[in-house]
């Protein structure tokens, strides 16, 4: 089997579970030594998972950097699991010291830091909690920048080197939520800005969102498991159009595999649209395209405007 990334090290921060977990497997699949970080080991994980418990609850979830770690190992990769919280700069200075200690070099960051699902609350602005949402900033923006302050210089020292910013959608039309939109919004401009500076040491940077996952959490959300997902399409119809995380771990092998991604460095990509171009799909042979579904069966949607349109969407008014 073809690996295009033998050899290659890849950090993906936030590598527990979902998107990250998605990423760091087919990096693996690819060929990769993956870093996988994060806050969640066997050791603090409950032995038994409450299930009637608020599935969004991470302090619940099951899922482990060490199990990700050993998904990546079993698909043709090294997975190395790394306990690390990233809003902490002497554990994430700590993880790049280890990885340039053991490694000597490092060709992809990946950057999927959230930790916000518990702390997200769809309601108007100045209704919110103050507190979550400063900490949902502190999470998912500061742990970035961090992350990548660390990364930067030993991708510097070989001169090359691929930062991938995980987000939430393509636009710019409003999200919904203040804070969660302040937090998505923010990571695009980081890669932006990332690749603005990277540039002249051939290290490139993208934003990329995936559609609608089918995370572990989503499918406890639901009631179902990837063996029956589909069952749960007659509560959402919207649901048809879901992902694996592998398949925006697809996404990012493709990106690390574009001799060309410099043309591509400081803009924001979605999954739907880079499986076509490159000609990847999701582990059932499926390209998905939530906003392709979301334009045929919701006419009035308006992508750079989707304010009001999300509330309803979502049942949230």
């Amino acid at each position: 089997m073809k690996q295009p990334l033998q050899g290659k090290v890849a950090v993906v921060g936030g590598a527990t579970r979902g998107t990250g977990r998605g990423i760091a497997c087919e990096l693996g699949a690819a060929g990769a030594i993956v870093y996988c970080t994060g806050r969640s080991t066997r050791e603090n994980r409950k032995a038994v998972r409450d299930k009637k418990a608020n599935p969004f609850d991470l302090s619940n979830r099951p899922e482990t950097i060490d199990e990700t770690a050993e998904m990546v190992t079993a698909r043709g990769g090294q997975g190395i699991a790394v306990q690390v919280d990233h809003t902490i700069p002497e554990q994430v200075q700590s993880l790049f010291q280890r990885v340039e200690q053991e490694q000597g070099k490092l060709d992809i960051l990946v950057n999927d830091v959230w930790g916000g699902d518990e702390l997200t609350e769809w309601k108007p602005f100045w209704e919110s909690s103050l507190e979550k949402g400063l900490l949902m900033i502190e999470r998912a923006v500061h742990s970035h920048i961090i992350t990548a302050h660390y990364a930067t210089p030993l991708m510097i020292k070989n001169k090359r080197g691929l930062i991938v910013e995980i987000t939430d959608g393509n636009h710019y039309g409003y999200r919904g939520m203040f804070y969660y939109d302040l937090v998505k919004t923010s990571v695009i401009r980081l890669a932006f800005m990332l690749a603005t500076e990277l540039k002249k040491y051939k290290i490139s940077a993208v934003a990329l969102t995936p559609g609608f996952i089918r995370s572990e959490a989503m499918l406890d959300y639901f009631g179902v498991t990837e063996a029956n997902w589909q069952d749960a399409v007659k509560k959402r119809p919207d649901f048809g159009e879901s992902e694996t995380p592998f398949y925006t771990g697809r996404a990012v092998v493709a990106l690390a595999t574009d001799r060309k991604i410099v043309k591509k460095s400081g803009r924001v990509f979605a999954a739907w649209d880079l499986g076509p171009e490159y000609g990847f799909t999701d582990v059932d042979g499926r390209q998905p395209n939530m906003k392709q579904w979301l334009m045929e069966n919701m006419p009035h949607w308006q992508w750079k405007t989707c304010d009001e349109t999300f509330y309803e969407y979502w049942g949230l008014k």
